[in-house]
């Protein structure tokens, strides 16, 4: 018997944990785990649109502080791009090939 044969018939990965910790299982580790960067992904876009703004209020007409709250917030925007897009992108992991992160574990298909 091989060894590969051997981790597919484990059926899921343990996690070695300290008492008191709910997560048994691997993929819901990292499954919460990516929520919870989405989440934070968000705050952080929020933080730096609103920061950037009362730059931008607060810059008195000087041309080089206005460029500066202009630079944050179109980093903040385009951050918020590519957070959306890589939900889009796990999405579509999800449809096409099952593996479904955002539903609190990671189910992958098995090979027959």
């Amino acid at each position: 018997m091989s060894l590969i044969s051997q981790v597919y018939a484990a059926g899921t990965i343990g996690v070695p944990q300290p008492t008191g910790m709910k997560i048994t299982d691997i993929g819901v580790l990292i499954s919460r785990i990516i929520s919870v960067a989405f989440i934070f992904a968000g705050i952080l876009t929020f933080g730096f649109l609103v920061y950037g703004g009362i730059e931008w209020l607060t810059s008195g007409g000087d041309k080089a502080k206005t460029e500066s709250a202009r630079n944050r917030i179109t980093a903040a925007v385009v951050g918020l791009a590519i957070v959306a897009a890589s939900w889009a992108l796990m999405q579509l992991l999800s449809y096409f090939f099952g593996i479904d992160v955002f539903s609190g574990n990671i189910n992958i298909p098995k090979p027959y």
